[in-house]
């Protein structure tokens, strides 16, 4: 291509080859080679549609591939690579292109890594999530029912969440958990939380690998801590949450007042 370029220009300035004028050749090349860069049109790469806000009460932000920042309401599309945030006393329900389902808790940051779904290809599908902080909790549709654990996962400071045909739940806490209580009404200490209400979770890090089944509760402390069991009462309500920790999920009932809106901000 950068030779044909140089053709072109050398019979354009009526001297001849290019192989008869060596003299001009690093000239033309760097000419030919402007010609080119000139002629190339960057093609900016989108990110798939992951899923919708359906319910928002409060603030909810996504961080986008292409370095911006939107404040999003109800109705508003997230994507594949958004980071997602909510503000304080805030909760967001998303529905996914799957039929799943996930809320995200008060001051919470999750991203989504990578999500595929397509209806006809099941082996295509793909649906990885990270908890950077906070809690959340999410009902599976048909990325988590028909693949298996390899294909929907949850990643966290502490651990990685394989998950199948689920409603579960994930809090993480970093000195930011004041406000949250176990079912024995004590705050929780320093780390990953996560409870089941149906099918089944499997967490895993460095220190061990550990399944969690319906009505369980879980703990881990670190990225070298073996995930374990906790006793009932020492366990954080999240998908089980039935109004312990507020404010409650409950507030999303509660529309009336959420005007549909988004902005850009650059950034």
């Amino acid at each position: 291509m950068l030779n044909s370029v140089l053709r072109v220009l050398e019979a354009g300035s009526g001297r001849g080859a290019v192989s008869g004028a060596p003299a001009r050749w690093p000239v033309l090349r760097r000419l030919a080679a402007l010609v080119l860069a000139s002629t190339m049109v960057a093609v900016p790469a989108y990110a798939d549609t992951a899923g919708t806000v359906t319910q928002l009460a409060g603030v909810l932000t996504a961080h986008k591939l292409d370095g911006t920042t939107r404040i999003l309401s109800m109705q508003s599309n997230v994507d594949s690579g958004d980071l997602l945030s909510t503000g304080a006393n805030s909760y967001a329900r998303l529905k996914f292109t799957d039929g799943g389902d996930m809320t995200l808790r008060p001051n919470t940051q999750m991203k989504i890594d990578d999500y595929r779904f397509n209806q006809e290809k099941p082996q295509e599908d793909n649906a990885f999530f990270r908890l950077v902080k906070g809690g959340l909790r999410a009902v599976t549709g048909l990325v988590g029912h028909r693949n298996g654990l390899q294909n929907y996962q949850l990643a966290t400071p502490t651990a990685t969440i394989g998950i199948r045909g689920t409603d579960w739940g994930a809090l993480y806490c970093e000195n930011d958990c004041g406000g949250y209580k176990d079912n024995a009404g004590k705050t929780p200490q320093n780390g990953l939380y996560v409870d089941v209400t149906n099918g089944k979770i499997v967490v895993t890090n460095t220190g061990g690998s550990q399944e969690f089944s319906p009505g369980q509760f879980g703990f881990i402390g670190g990225v070298t801590t073996p995930p374990i069991i906790l006793p009932p009462n020492e366990g954080v309500p999240i998908s089980t949450d039935k109004g312990l920790n507020k404010p409650p999920e409950s507030v999303l009932g509660n529309q009336t007042n959420q005007k549909d809106f988004q902005c850009t901000i650059d950034g």
